[in-house]
């Protein structure tokens, strides 16, 4: 019968529209996502249980975000090369500090011109979808996101495409989510998986991508959370490999063996990389925060390309991602990265590689957010990386270059200085431990990974508690985190917690209006308010109760002379956080709110207490 319905009203709509074929399309639509909708809850009801179903679905967001990430990483590398060709006639120097202005143009003309939204393309993004967007990312970042990546990357952008593509997968799973009606707890698991077969199929990482989920975007460990996660993550890998087959894909073999005798270098490596990735997360908010400051992209734009092209001009090493700058290295082929220039400088061999390899740990994160600031679409996470493998490299070169102590592995220590890097600047050593340990293909190196991704990450939380991810949404109180009163103060907004049925008085109303206000009202509290609707007081029933009844004094007393003034003030621009401190410093029950001194309404401590167990029982659910 439904469906006769919704054939009855794409008719009456149709044919009772100026803009016939318009309204044919989109009642077309309309009816077309109703019957997808209805057909799935009803295969889901008759034939699936409710973790079935979310296995089903978290296969489908795992083999999407594998097919995503495959494009991506296939369609930058291929224009890449095309650009790098193209542009070859010109030059070496000259093309690797105009290419990235072609491609970081192509992205801002995308975003402004075609998507007319030109919000945030990154994990910090993802974050904020789930604090205060109940995990519903727009749907255009199913695609946005890769595309703005690909001209960002593809154009030698000195941005990585991890944090897209764990936008795209996010955005993917997020999406499905909305479109079944699914709840909270659910959308954000899929948004999750989502993340987690992105990350997976990029690196080839399905462990590190289900403990990136957990402890960078904050999803609670639970039967419930992790399967799916597992599911998602193992079917972007597959997907990934099935269609690479290992091609552009980021892996490495170790070749020297763990020795125990090494371990005090590791511990100061990691004091090391600790230090680094505090200088890394402060310069790139720090410049991030300059640009912000310009009114207009086409400032942006212009100082943005201009810092990123006179960086490549005189290091063409930080054309692009870098990995294959970290191959290089890897492999001992340091003449194929350090420009013939900087070697020309000097006579000793050695010093140009340790000042080479000591500008590259300072520059790596200023061409990056030059990159992103102006416009690109790019992540911190191939920076990160390119900016460990050199501190290791450098580290271990100068105390093999000193001759003082035993030879060190080069190469061991450019991979575990990669693990120190992403523990200190994402918060995330468990991340920083697994993808080092998963990109070598064993746990050769499991005890020195865990060393210094501790030490990088207790040196970096000790100075700096948030991340260069969550940073900003702590200022903002938009976080949550995996304490569990926190993440419910977080999800609260304040608008949903006002209430406004009480009736206003005015200081100069006798005890006599008050009364009959009060016989009108089933509220025991009356707000005073002058002739501009400021709130000047509170009239509590309790004060007036004794003589309210008492005709004979109902012309002697005034509002002004009953009132109380609050004990506190909530403005419409608290944090729940914020106002429940209020709650208990006053140690009042209901408190006022107001915006720009004018009454807005009131707030009980019963509301609140209503609103968060519910709140708290949907994030709780298994």
């Amino acid at each position: 019968m439904i469906y006769f319905k919704q054939v009855a009203n794409l008719f009456k709509n149709v044919f009772s529209s100026e803009n016939t074929t318009k309204k044919l399309e989109n009642t077309f639509r309309r009816f077309n996502s109703v019957r997808v909708f209805e057909t799935i809850i009803w295969l889901k009801n008759k034939y699936l249980t409710e973790t079935s179903f979310i296995l089903i679905l978290s296969v489908l967001i795992g083999f999407v975000a594998g097919l995503t990430a495959v494009f991506l990483k296939t369609a930058a590398f291929s224009l890449r090369s095309f650009a790098l060709t193209t542009f070859d006639y010109l030059g070496l120097y000259l093309p690797l500090g105009i290419v990235p202005v072609v491609g970081i143009a192509m992205v801002i003309f995308y975003k402004k011109i075609i998507l007319k939204d030109n919000s945030k393309h990154g994990i910090p993004a993802i974050l904020y979808a789930i604090s205060k967007q109940n995990s519903q990312m727009p749907a255009h970042k199913m695609y946005s996101s890769t595309i703005g990546a690909v001209f960002t990357s593809g154009f030698g952008g000195s941005a990585g495409v991890e944090a897209p593509i764990i936008s795209s997968g996010s955005a993917i799973g997020s999406n499905i989510g909305k479109f079944l009606k699914l709840n909270f707890k659910t959308t954000s698991i899929l948004l999750a998986c989502g993340a987690a077969g992105g990350m997976s199929a990029i690196f080839n990482t399905p462990v590190t991508a289900i403990v990136f989920a957990l402890e960078v975007l904050l999803i609670d460990l639970s039967r419930f959370s992790l399967i799916p996660l597992l599911v998602a993550s193992v079917t972007g890998a597959i997907t990934s490999n099935l269609l690479l087959h290992n091609y552009i894909l980021f892996d490495f073999v170790v070749t020297d063996t763990f020795l125990t005798a090494d371990i005090p270098f590791y511990s100061v490596l990691g004091i090391i990389t600790g230090m680094v990735s505090l200088y890394f997360t402060k310069t790139f908010l720090y410049i991030e925060k300059r640009f912000g400051k310009m009114k207009s992209d086409y400032r942006r734009f212009f100082f943005g390309v201009l810092g990123l092209g006179i960086l490549l001009l005189l290091f063409p090493t930080l054309y692009g991602e870098g990995f294959i700058m970290i191959k290089n290295t890897f492999q001992g082929n340091y003449a194929l990265v350090i420009p013939d220039w900087f070697y020309n400088i000097f006579e000793n061999e050695a010093i140009p590689i340790i000042l080479f390899f000591l500008f590259m740990i300072f520059l790596k994160v200023v061409a990056a957010v030059f990159t992103i600031s102006a416009g690109g679409i790019g992540g911190i996470f191939a920076p990160a990386l390119f900016t460990g493998s050199v501190t290791g490299l450098l580290f271990a070169y100068l105390v093999n270059f000193t001759g003082f102590f035993r030879h060190l592995s080069e190469s061991n220590f450019i991979l575990v200085g990669m693990c120190g890097l992403i523990s200190g600047v994402l918060h995330a050593p468990l991340t920083g431990l697994f993808l080092i340990a998963e990109i070598t293909g064993g746990y050769e190196l499991i005890v020195p990974l865990m060393l210094v991704s501790t030490v990088s990450f207790v040196v970096v939380k000790y100075i700096m508690p948030t991340s260069i991810f969550t940073h900003q949404l702590v200022k903002r109180g938009e976080l949550i985190t995996h304490d569990k009163d926190k993440a419910v103060l977080t999800f609260m907004h304040l608008a949903e917690v006002i209430e406004t049925d009480f009736i206003t008085v005015s200081p100069t109303d006798k005890l006599g209006s008050l009364t009959k206000a009060i016989a009108n009202s089933n509220r025991n509290l009356f707000p005073v308010c002058n002739e501009k609707d400021e709130l000047i007081g509170v009239v509590l029933l309790d004060n007036v109760r004794d003589i309210m009844f008492n005709t004979s004094v109902h012309e002697l007393f005034t509002v002004r002379d009953l009132m109380n003034i609050p004990p506190a003030y909530i403005f419409t621009t608290d944090h729940m956080d914020t106002v429940m401190q209020k709650f208990n410093d006053s140690n009042a029950w209901n408190l006022p709110v107001i915006d720009n001194n004018k009454y807005v309404g009131f707030v009980s401590k019963s509301k609140i207490f209503s609103v968060y167990r519910k709140l708290l029982q949907d994030i709780s659910q298994e």
